[in-house]
């Protein structure tokens, strides 16, 4: 059973999870891609808030403003 998609903002901090769905225009999403956020990549929230910042493939990324509202995610449950 999948888990539920989430905006990314409700993620909490030190949790992964797997990004679903990026809404927005097409070119707000092909930026989201430029900087590794596409459906499929995991995630992992470092810090919510303004700006919230998160780890994707390695990399500390910060995005400010209402972006993470229009990045749909599943949180994960990952193994240790």
């Amino acid at each position: 059973m999948k888990a539920e998609l989430l905006p990314l903002d409700l993620i909490d901090p030190g949790e992964w999870a797997e990004v679903a769905d990026i809404c927005g225009s097409p070119a707000w999403v092909g930026r989201m891609a430029e900087m590794g956020i596409r459906s499929g990549c995991k995630l992992q929230m470092l810090q919510q808030g303004q700006p919230c910042l998160l780890k994707v493939e390695g990399c500390r990324l910060s995005l400010r403003g209402e972006c993470d509202c229009l990045i749909l995610v599943r949180p994960l449950t990952l193994k240790k």
